[in-house]
């Protein structure tokens, strides 16, 4: 039976974000067209205004993530959406959005790279970009799907982590994700799961922006709601305002990263699949998951022992499901496929520590890994 109010669609990946946004409660979107992540920002310019909320598109990738800012702290759910070439743009902001605990939320739809690139193919590799392309020492959280409806839930939780713990949160797509289309079926809109920061409830004289509290997540009050507040790029106090005080500085720096690492079990997301007997496992994310999956399950069918361990969260990198598949000692080897040159491979190289042989599968020519290609990695240790 069908649940109630729930809705049967064929959707791209992009328009699968367009319906998460709306459905999560987002009410502004600033961005700029880039192939190929343009149909979320085709989508939202001609519905937003529908709902109430709006839509504006900048003259380019930094004053589009500088207005989503400039909404969230108004208290508006924001989000943009990007590629490469934008993303690179939008990196000092990113840097902003940490410091200054404003909840975006980030799409990039990765193409191939560097620069102009291979803007109509996918690619994985700003996977790196996502977790250190601002400077200085910073928490983030990385997303990622591997289908149409999975774009929809973790555009959903990535809003409800922004809110949550009041930081940007990027979700990566690939073009594959992007562009293909499958059929969905969605909640109904008030069945979404909904987080909304926490509102100060003290008066506004006593109300310090960056204070210490239970959870590292002090509460965040909108402009315009009473509460007169500093905002700064530079490292402050608890009440906004710049601090060169040491004991202030790492103070403010350990609980920025002490609320998102509270948080891990929460934030870090995998999926495993015959993983618990296996001897040769699969490591892959977003599109190339799918060609994974496939393998595994015809290497099965064959009575060999495959697994495969998808990688919903990128960063904080979900070292606990790496612990688990290979405490128990089975895993022989871990094959990583990605559609870049190793980045997640070299992180499993650190979490793995010798326990288990790491190898890597990867293509950067704008084509996808084929089922084939795994299951032939997959067989030299099966």
């Amino acid at each position: 039976m069908r649940p109630k109010g729930s809705r049967e669609l064929l959707l791209q990946g992009n328009e699968a974000v367009v319906e998460a946004a709306l459905s999560v409660g987002c009410s502004f979107y600033a961005g700029y067209p880039i192939t190929p992540s343009t149909e979320i920002a085709e989508g939202l310019a001609a519905r937003l205004p529908a709902v109430g909320g709006t839509f504006i598109q900048m003259e380019d990738e930094i004053a589009s993530l500088a207005a989503c800012l400039g909404a969230s702290l108004a208290g508006a759910k924001a989000m943009t959406a990007t590629s490469g070439p934008g993303f690179s743009l939008m990196q000092e902001l990113v840097g902003y959005g940490c410091i200054a605990e404003i909840p975006v939320v980030i799409v990039n739809v990765m193409r191939g790279g560097p620069s102009t690139g291979l803007p109509t193919s996918p690619s994985q590799a700003d996977v790196m970009q996502a977790r250190w392309g601002t400077h200085g020492d910073h928490p983030i959280i990385v997303l990622t799907a591997s289908s149409v409806r999975e774009a929809f839930d973790q555009t959903v939780r990535a809003f409800n982590l922004s809110e949550k713990y009041r930081t940007p949160v990027i979700l990566l797509l690939d073009e594959v994700v992007g562009h293909m289309r499958e059929k969905v079926r969605l909640p109904a809109r008030g069945a979404v799961e909904r987080v909304d920061r926490i509102r100060p409830s003290m008066p506004p004289e006593w109300y310090a922006p960056y204070d210490e509290t239970n959870t590292g997540v002090p509460p965040m009050a909108a402009f315009g709601d009473g509460y007169r507040y500093h905002v700064t790029g530079l490292v402050h106090d608890r009440m906004g305002f710049p601090t060169q005080q040491k004991t202030e500085i790492v103070q403010g720096m350990n609980r920025l990263f002490r609320k998102i690492e509270r948080g891990f079990r929460e934030i870090c997301v995998t999926e495993e699949v015959a993983a618990e007997d296996a001897e040769a496992v699969v490591v892959a994310y977003g599109s190339v998951a799918r060609s994974a999956r496939e393998a595994v399950e015809e290497l099965r069918a064959q009575g060999k022992r495959a697994g495969l361990l998808r990688l919903q969260t990128l960063w904080p990198f979900p070292r606990a499901a790496f612990e688990r598949i290979l405490g128990p000692g089975t895993v022989k080897a871990l094959l990583v496929c990605e559609m870049n040159r190793g980045q997640v491979y070299r992180e499993v190289l650190r979490v793995a520590r010798g326990r288990a042989d790491v190898h890597k599968l990867v293509r950067n020519d704008g084509e996808l890994i084929t089922p084939a290609e795994i299951a032939k990695g997959l067989r030299e240790w099966l």
